[in-house]
């Protein structure tokens, strides 16, 4: 198996994540009942209908455990499969594998979890010509892999932190005295991407002339959508964010905009229904 995300240290997330389940007395259970020399094989496979995300890390899990564990993955990340479908085989002795279990299913299930939530999203917008974007509401520490997931499902990845695009704020316009005044700040610091956001359509104008280079038209309803993006016209591209629901983003998209931004996707997930089942050997 061979996978990389940049910016994501795989050994390290593994080995961090057993070290905070095993501590320091280690699995203490497995290591009373299951004989050293015992072995499994084992089957992992979804409980519902998903869009599969964070495989190569179960594997990777069950590696650092027993690096002769003999795994075949029976479908790809990104793959959407039907409920009952088989994920990966894997045999191996049984301590490792059971020790390693929760981890990779966790793994597993919150990050197919977002993918699937995504996916929906995505279908619900086919065919308006907008794209769906993730953003940084995403758990501490885990930001890289919850994006990862969103592209699994569909999504485009928009700011992956602080460092990459300007994102001025209501917070942000009040210090600096206005929105042109603030996208003119950010211009005049020679940052290249400018992301204002605006929630009227008489900021459109001091924005642009400011030198915001792509406008957040936040918590507008589907008509000032229609309104923003004639006014904007075409000069830069156009994100709705702000109280996107699944019964609410078609309407959206259908409006014109570039993107619609959608927080719940990391924020809100449920865990995909995912089990591993072991038989001795």
């Amino acid at each position: 198996m061979h996978w990389s995300l940049e910016g994501f240290d795989l050994n390290r997330f593994v080995r961090e994540t057993l070290a905070e389940d095993l501590g320091e007395g280690g699995d203490i259970t497995s290591a009373a009942v299951i004989p050293a020399d015992a072995r499994f094989a084992g089957v992992m496979d979804s409980r519902d209908a998903i869009t599969v995300a964070g495989l190569p890390i179960a594997e990777a899990f069950f590696r650092a455990l027993d690096p002769q564990v003999e795994i075949e993955a029976l479908v790809q990340d990104g793959d959407r499969v039907a409920a009952g479908s088989h994920l990966l085989r894997l045999r191996g002795n049984a301590r490792a594998l059971l020790t390693a279990e929760r981890s990779a299913l966790n793994t597993v299930q919150h990050l197919s979890g977002i993918a699937t939530l995504t996916a929906t999203y995505v279908d619900a917008i086919r065919g308006t010509g907008a794209t769906l974007l993730d953003t940084r509401k995403t758990l501490p520490g885990l930001r890289r892999l919850e994006k990862y997931a969103t592209r699994m499902g569909g999504a485009t990845n928009h700011r992956m932190g602080l460092w990459d695009s300007a994102m001025i704020k209501d917070n942000h316009v009040a210090v600096a005295g206005g929105v042109e005044a603030a996208a003119r700040r950010a211009a005049d610091a020679g940052i290249a991407s400018i992301i204002v956001e605006v929630d009227r359509l008489d900021q459109i104008t001091p924005a642009l002339t400011g030198g915001a280079t792509h406008l957040l038209l936040d918590n507008m309803d589907p008509p000032t959508l229609r309104a923003a993006v004639a006014e904007v016209a075409g000069r830069v591209p156009t994100e709705a964010s702000g109280g996107v629901r699944l019964d609410t983003i078609a309407a959206i998209a259908a409006t014109g905009v570039t993107y619609v931004s959608v927080g719940r996707l990391t924020q809100s997930a449920p865990a995909a229904d995912i089990g591993l089942d072991f038989t001795a050997l």
